[in-house]
């Protein structure tokens, strides 16, 4: 019999980190043991996910969730890269594999290798080099409820912030934009998906659209408490 290979996620709180889980969580070959999440100060960068919906997201979940700091949203390469290794050398869990939610074959896979390999982990990629429609309707019907939280408003309208990620958002796009939003045009919250426990429970305020990135803004609503993941941080 196969040993299961165990493997960390990469967590953004969004759809394809969310993909990526539902995938492993449903292939034999692999245990997912925990979630990483680097965060500046309080937030998720891009995203602006908070850390305490991150947390909410790990609890509902049901895994342990390994936060690591970064001194700056662009630190260098260096910095960045022993910033991961230490985190995750020193967050408690044993895993073999890293499962990253990367899309396109742009050398990201390659970046990801030559630091984390040398570590003695592999790369995991499972959407990598897929249709991102195909991917982006495999997100809607599997049931992974994702709402745009982000936009950039010099590549998609901010019409588009605050929207549900469904059939009908994906026919409105202009052709330009990727479906799954992977040159950046957007960022997304997952709220709901077939691995929570229950939704996150969101109250949804006002869209800040006086930058160049338009922010759909909300606040977490404490319902029932689930036990802590075991939340690292390092």
């Amino acid at each position: 019999m196969n040993m299961k290979q165990k493997v960390i996620i990469s967590w953004s709180s969004g759809k394809d980190s969310a993909l990526t889980l539902w995938r492993l969580m449903n292939d034999p070959n692999y245990e997912v043991v925990g979630l990483y999440t680097t965060h500046v100060d309080n937030d998720i960068p891009f995203q602006a996910t908070p850390i305490a919906v991150v947390k909410k997201q790990a609890q509902l979940i049901g895994l342990p969730l390994v936060l690591i700091a970064l001194p700056e949203v662009f630190p260098s390469h260096d910095i960045y890269q022993q910033t991961i290794i230490d985190g995750l050398k020193n967050c408690g869990l044993q895993f073999d594999g890293i499962a990253f939610g990367d899309l396109f074959c742009n050398g990201i896979a390659d970046y990801r290798r030559q630091y984390i390999e040398p570590a003695g982990w592999e790369c995991v990629f499972p959407l990598l080099g897929q249709s991102s429609l195909q991917l982006a309707n495999e997100i809607i019907e599997c049931g992974i409820q994702t709402k745009l939280v982000t936009v950039d408003s010099t590549q998609l309208d901010i019409k588009f912030c605050g929207r549900w990620l469904d059939h009908q958002l994906l026919s409105e796009f202009p052709i330009t934009i990727d479906p799954c939003g992977e040159n950046g045009e957007y960022h997304s919250l997952v709220v709901d998906a077939p691995f929570y426990q229950q939704p996150l429970n969101l109250a949804w305020l006002e869209r800040e659209t006086n930058t160049r990135f338009c922010y759909q803004r909300y606040t977490l609503v404490e319902t029932e408490s689930f036990p802590d993941a075991d939340i690292a941080v390092s």
